[in-house]
């Protein structure tokens, strides 16, 4: 208890020294830098990103090495040509015709982000070793990335990226699709709540090594999103779960505010490794220019464990701690769509009308499983229980009702993995439903129009086609991937809803990179995302990753897929839309 306290009072006199440096400092303000993002802003529309295929200079156990990586000539990008939009009619009528007249009316733009993963890289609940460990592992970059360095600054160099669109072309809101953390931690909440805020970012945590020389470790002011546009967000696996796998019991709630490394076994193979005295799990070392992964590996390598400086920002949140902190805001609104009712009872789903003159509803939905659902496996499924499920029937019943188009944004995509796969539907029959019936009700609301999602890390566009395409094709509806900040291709997505001169809908989708600038954190962290797609090549980027055969999934050049979606609208809900417009 005597070592907790004297690393805790280490850290708070390092702290209140760095807080005395920046106020101080010859009264000098500009110590706390800013990272301007590059003068020229636009879509992949007009250009995207390319960069070669790479020999196997570096294997996926090598990932760490990041020091050889320009050598080999990892990482290195060019801009590459434009990526057209995509026009799709796959749930319209077979005899369907686009109209060639201009489109009658916008109706909504708005932009999702989501799986920052912002990550404390130096916490020492991590399973950073298990990367490296062997063949098998060496693909789940989640554990660790060289991209965890920078995750604060892509988030800022994205926001940067929104507010240069809109004001060429109106932004009406965003929302962020979940994971906005890496592992459940208050200081990455904070880090992700205040880059949106526009505050100054202290991207480090225990000794705060490196704070004053380390690129990725200075303080930074960030940007901030325009005040003009409201966000909200959507709660991810990773928002409440130990890096996004496990409930946080007693035993992983310590970890995080330990003075000691995580021992643990191969969680990767089996989660029921995780108190086996196997692996010191590492640490990325905050002094060094890449990040040296430190205190990993064999227990058996190391005379006595490996110590840090603790840190009480490191602790864990449960998920009512983690909607409470959207409270703790500036930017708008209060809370980012969760209401003290809801963050009471940890119910992390909630609407809301982006405008008050469109009838389009926004349905947030909260599809990852819950801590106390007993399973000992991944927890990174979707899941409804009966609570979630009837509140969602209920929205899309009154939506309905009241001749609203609907968009649900949840974490977790629908019927592109297998079921019961790591990343798809569970099977347990915990969940209120299948998700053959889930579609199947989801196709009864003829106002339903979109699901959004993230998790997968990737842009993926998949067509629900109605379930009676002759006779009612207004049963249809669209589902879009939006890609990761974290990882390769780290896009975000513009999304405009128009009405068509024909009264069916459009839904313009389009892929952005964030326009970094040269030398900036942003842009290593780039050059670090593709370098780890070169040698890892988890992102398929030219076929599917879904693993089941769709042919409404198309390829994603370069890892994007841009589309002009047309949606048939219901005969009341043409009438209502003609009478509007």
């Amino acid at each position: 208890m005597k070592q907790f306290y004297t690393h805790k009072l280490f850290s708070l006199v390092f702290l209140i020294g760095l807080l005395l440096l920046v106020l101080s400092g010859c009264n000098n303000k500009s110590q706390i830098q800013k990272y301007p993002i590059d003068s020229v802003v636009c879509t992949t529309c007009q250009r995207t990103i390319a960069f070669p295929a790479m020999a196997n200079h570096l294997l996926p156990t090598k990932l760490c090495e990041i020091s050889k990586y320009s050598h080999y000539g990892y990482g290195a990008w060019t801009f590459g040509p434009c990526l057209a939009l995509e026009q799709r009619t796959d749930i319209m009528p077979k005899n369907y015709v686009v109209s060639l007249l201009p489109k009658k009316q916008k109706l909504l733009s708005f932009f999702t982000i989501t799986d920052i993963h912002i990550t404390d890289k130096e916490s020492p609940s991590q399973l950073i070793y298990l990367q490296q460990l062997n063949a098998r592992n060496a693909r789940f970059t989640p554990v660790y990335s060289p991209v965890m360095l920078y995750t604060p600054h892509v988030l800022d160099a994205a926001i940067q990226t929104i507010n240069a669109l809109h004001k060429k072309n109106p932004i009406d809101f965003g929302i962020s699709l979940g994971d906005t953390c890496n592992s459940t931690q208050y200081n990455e909440t904070r880090w992700y709540i205040d880059v949106l805020d526009g505050k100054v970012i202290n991207p480090s945590s225990g000794a705060h090594v490196g704070a004053d020389t380390i690129d990725y470790q200075k303080p930074f002011k960030a940007a901030g999103l325009d005040p003009a546009i409201a966000w909200y967000q959507v709660i991810g696996n990773h928002d409440h779960f130990w890096i996004g796998s496990l409930p946080v019991d007693n035993f992983l709630r310590q970890s995080y505010i330990s003075d000691t490394c995580l021992i643990a076994g191969d969680v990767i193979a089996d989660p029921a490794n995780i108190k086996r005295a196997d692996y010191f799990m590492g640490v990325l070392d905050g002094s060094t220019p890449y990040g040296t992964i430190i205190d990993a590996g064999p227990i058996k390598n190391f005379a006595r464990a490996p110590k840090v400086i603790a840190d009480p920002n490191r602790r864990s949140q449960s998920m009512r701690e983690w909607m409470s902190e959207f409270f703790n805001t500036s930017s708008q609104p209060v809370g980012h769509g969760f209401n003290l009712r809801n963050t009471k009872n940890s119910f992390a789903c909630y609407s809301f009308i982006p405008k008050s003159n469109v009838p389009i509803k926004v349905i947030v939905l909260d599809d990852t499983q819950r801590e106390d659902d007993g399973s000992s496996s991944i927890h990174g499924h979707g899941f409804l229980d009966t609570a979630r499920l009837n509140w969602l029937k209920k929205e899309l019943a009154d939506g309905q009702a009241a001749s609203q188009l609907m968009i649900i944004a949840a974490h977790i995509p629908i019927g592109v993995e297998a079921i019961g796969s790591e990343m798809g539907w569970w099977t347990d029959s915990k969940n209120a439903i299948t998700q053959p019936d889930l579609i199947k009700e989801l196709q009864s609301y003829p106002n339903f129009i979109m699901w959004i999602a993230g998790h997968r890390h990737c842009n993926v566009i998949k067509a629900f086609v109605s379930n009676d395409p002759i006779n009612h094709p207004e049963n249809g509806f669209w589902q879009v991937e939006t890609s990761s900040l974290r990882d390769f291709p780290q896009q975000f997505r513009i999304f405009e809803i128009y009405l068509n001169s024909d009264y069916t809908i459009s839904i313009k989708t389009t892929n952005v990179d964030p326009a970094v600038q040269n030398q900036t954190p942003a842009a290593i962290s780039r050059s670090y995302a593709i370098a780890t797609q070169q040698i890892v090549k988890n992102q398929k980027v030219y076929q599917s990753p879904s693993t089941l055969p769709d042919a409404s999934i198309k390829p994603m050049p370069t890892g994007s897929y841009n589309a002009d979606l047309i949606k048939q609208l219901s005969p009341e809900m043409n009438e209502k839309m003609r009478k509007l417009f």
